[in-house]
């Protein structure tokens, strides 16, 4: 029996303008840039639909989804990077990117209730999770990224293997929906959570980064004691109180999607209260169309890329607020226990 949707929340009004943004920036073909005239990714191009779903955009975030169906390779992934004409720009593959896909389906349907887009699009995550689960290494490890030849990469990345834990753990939610059982997605998010659990030593280091810092609390690999320790330790070293996360603590550059991010994690710890301040801090990056700056550098609010607004961004802050206001995104990014 298919999971019920959850009901849209009015919150989200107040960024009809940051969804226009990102309805602008769509081309014909489905695909959502970074930008116009921009490039687009698997991961960033899901995000962007799973925000226009949360606000009830099914529309547009199902041309979304067709135009991964279409582009999909037959092993299942996807390229790294495509141009706004749908050319390859960076064949490697990025094994999070390919996953991501069940994240947002599993969005999509608890969204919209619409069984039947999730029934067509699933061969599309099944082969999707197959490739990653392909991947899966002798302790859990998934690496980075794929060449262009087959080639895997020689590490892997405590945040991009936190995301795929969760990505495996929505696709075996969607096979449940639609009755279907898939326990090698199951098993394999197991073993990549097991790997993340034992600590960092495993994963390249960059624990300069906010992903890496928030992460495995975002995507629910630890439980909500661990969760707070691990958020709770590093905190100041990424937190500007009132300006938003920084990207990474040995940079002074503060973006909106780590921003955004962060908002989630906490608020999956019940950290509420924070959580709503990080909200509010967004608006810092916002501009009077709606759409968001990639990051702006303190103290001198320099913007970084210069005058780069991005769909992800944007979306990352809608996908946030509808968490906080316990939207249909609340059922993907739920409480820890």
């Amino acid at each position: 029996m298919a999971e019920q949707p959850a009901e849209t929340t009015a919150n989200l009004v107040g960024y009809g303008e940051t969804l226009e943004a990102i309805r602008e920036v769509q081309l014909a073909s489905g695909m959502i840039p970074w930008y116009p005239g921009g490039h687009a990714d698997p991961w960033n191009h899901v995000e962007a639909a799973m925000a226009l779903s949360a606000a009830g955009e099914f529309a547009a975030a199902e041309r979304g989804f067709a135009w991964l169906a279409r582009t999909q390779l037959a092993d299942g992934s996807w390229h790294a990077f495509y141009g706004e004409d749908g050319s390859v720009e960076e064949g490697r593959i990025d094994p999070n990117g390919v996953a991501y896909v069940a994240t947002g389906v599993l969005h999509h349907l608890l969204t919209s209730g619409d069984v039947g887009f999730a029934e067509e699009l699933f061969p599309v995550v099944d082969a999707a999770l197959g490739f990653v689960v392909s991947l899966v290494g002798p302790q859990g490890e998934i690496p980075w990224s794929v060449e262009p030849s087959g080639r895997p990469g020689t590490f892997s990345l405590l945040a991009a293997s936190s995301s795929i834990h969760q990505s495996l753990g929505s696709g075996a939610r969607l096979a449940a929906a639609l009755g279907r059982e898939r326990p090698a997605w199951t098993a394999a998010a197991a073993r990549v959570a097991r790997l993340i659990r034992g600590g960092e030593s495993f994963f390249a280091d960059n624990r300069q980064f906010a992903m890496d810092w928030y992460y495995p609390a975002l995507a629910g690999v630890l439980d909500l004691r661990c969760a707070r320790a691990r958020l709770r330790a590093r905190a100041a070293e990424f937190v500007l109180p009132a300006l938003g996360v920084l990207c990474r603590s040995d940079r002074r550059w503060v973006t909106t999607a780590e921003t955004a991010e962060c908002v989630v994690a906490f608020a999956r710890v019940g950290w509420v209260a924070e959580a709503s301040r990080l909200l509010t801090a967004t608006e810092g990056l916002r501009h009077d169309d709606g759409s968001y700056t990639t990051g702006l550098v303190h103290p001198e609010r320099s913007e970084f890329p210069s005058g780069e607004r991005t769909t992800y961004s944007a979306a990352a802050v809608v996908l946030a607020a509808d968490v906080l206001a316990a939207g249909p995104s609340a059922s993907i990014f739920a409480p820890l226990r």
